[in-house]
């Protein structure tokens, strides 16, 4: 005799097995932002992080090398297909914007893991620098960081002009950039 099993295709299995999968999908969603923030405090600035070099430095250090310059601040991962999918995006942004300064904060998992990915994907030259910490530290906690990628644009006396976009084709951010860029 054939053991009783849910067929694939009855009608309840189906219906529990969508219910399962919108469950998860929702709950692993990104989340809404609570609070849109125009501005980093000093304490999430004394954030420390890792540049290419291998010297640590507050993100306080690295946004104030670049005062006076728009700054586009990528959010990625060498493991996230979207953030890899964005790069070529980053560039086109960049190549439009020569004046635009592109900075790579990292959230892969290892130092050995960032340092491959950046040579995977061409962006060894660039401002990169990863968070050692990993993802939970105050800086990402302070701007909710809860997806990859993640874009903030960050105007020239270092307030946070666009706080949230998930790609760097996002239309507001790039009405952001073009408004900045052409001060």
């Amino acid at each position: 005799m054939k053991p009783l099993s849910p067929s694939i295709y009855s009608f309840p299995f189906r219906c529990v097995l969508l219910f399962i999968l919108l469950f998860f999908g929702w709950s692993y969603a990104q989340k809404p932002m609570q609070d849109i923030k125009s501005e980093f405090t000093a304490e999430v600035l004394s954030q420390k992080i890792i540049a290419l070099d291998g010297k640590k430095q507050s993100i306080a250090q690295v946004l104030e090398a670049h005062r006076g310059k728009v700054i586009l601040i990528d959010f990625w991962a060498s493991w996230c297909r979207d953030c890899i999918l964005a790069l070529p995006k980053t560039n086109d942004l960049k190549a439009a914007n020569p004046d635009l300064v592109v900075l790579y904060f990292s959230l892969d998992r290892t130092h050995d893991q960032w340092k491959r990915g950046l040579d995977k994907y061409s962006i060894a030259g660039g401002n990169n620098f990863w968070f050692d910490e990993g993802w939970k530290n105050k800086f990402n906690d302070y701007i909710e960081l809860n997806w990859v990628p993640r874009f903030i644009v960050v105007d020239q006396n270092g307030k946070i002009a666009d706080y949230y976009a998930i790609s760097p084709d996002d239309p507001e951010l790039l009405a952001t950039v073009k408004s900045l860029t052409q001060k």
